[in-house]
């Protein structure tokens, strides 16, 4: 007899009757919702996921005509896809997007992210980055996180750029390349360097491993990081997709600065 109930539990739970519904479920949350108030990234009570009315007013989202080579916001459209450094000094990589600027209102949530173990921001930034980049991830074939060392791998317990590429590639439909490209050299901080000196700081320290360059030989692939600074860890990372056959490499960032910073991000 009790076999017979068995069987006819597993039957019920192989059928899926043993999962709640969506009304059941919508209760559940609003009854819990009720008890916790859901509060915002940064804090404050919130409605829905994500930031409090007041933070979110005060992020500065790159909505506007950007720079198509670095990303960086034009103070109008002036017609010209490039920006004047991106015309003197082409960069690797061919595009560049970022979802807000870097500054006193965006730094503490990216540092969440980075420094804080606050990986639940990472589906946020994610979004961020759709809405910025679209055009970007529909011609993607490919998307790659810029990777850190493996000891620093080990210290932090999780690379904030793979964070955020893992969904943004689960949302777009597009092949989630984790560990195609590796940082070959625990390079130091790039904070308080100057602009030659990040680029000479990441020089060939990233590379893709002979096993997974077929993954990359002739796509497009979609490079993702926190911060843009100066684009040297980028073009780093680019000029060893390139190298491995990738038949051109875009940007996405959650946010860039504006001029080149001493602090470290």
């Amino acid at each position: 007899m009790r076999a017979e109930h068995g069987d006819s539990f597993s039957r019920w739970k192989a059928a899926g009757r043993w999962k709640p519904g969506p009304r059941f479920t919508a209760l559940g949350r609003g009854l819990l919702d009720l008890i916790l108030p859901p509060r915002a990234f940064d804090g404050e009570p919130a409605l829905t996921p994500g930031l409090s009315a007041g933070a979110w007013s005060r992020i500065v989202f790159l909505d506007g005509p950007v720079c198509d080579g670095c990303g960086a916001p034009f103070p109008f459209d002036q017609g010209e896809p490039l920006c004047a450094l991106c015309l003197a000094r082409p960069r690797a990589f061919a595009r560049a997007r970022a979802a807000c600027l870097y500054d006193e209102h965006s730094r503490d949530l990216v540092l969440k992210l980075k420094h804080a173990d606050r990986t639940d921001l990472s589906g946020l930034f994610a979004r961020w980055i759709s809405r910025a980049a679209p055009d970007l991830l529909d011609e993607a074939d490919a998307v790659v996180p810029v990777p850190i060392h493996a000891a620093r791998l080990l210290r932090r317990r999780y690379n904030q750029a793979a964070e955020i590429a893992r969904p943004l590639a689960r949302a777009a439909g597009r092949p989630y390349l984790a560990d195609a490209l590796v940082r070959r050299r625990d390079t130091a901080s790039q904070g308080g360097k100057s602009a030659d000196g990040r680029r000479r700081n990441v020089a060939a320290a990233f590379a893709v491993p002979g096993r997974k360059q077929p993954l990359i030989e002739g796509k497009r692939v979609l490079l993702v990081d926190d911060v843009l600074t100066t684009g040297a860890t980028a073009e780093g990372c680019a000029r060893a997709l390139l190298a491995a056959g990738a038949s051109a490499v875009d940007l996405t960032v959650v946010a860039r600065v504006t001029e080149m910073r001493s602090r470290p991000i």
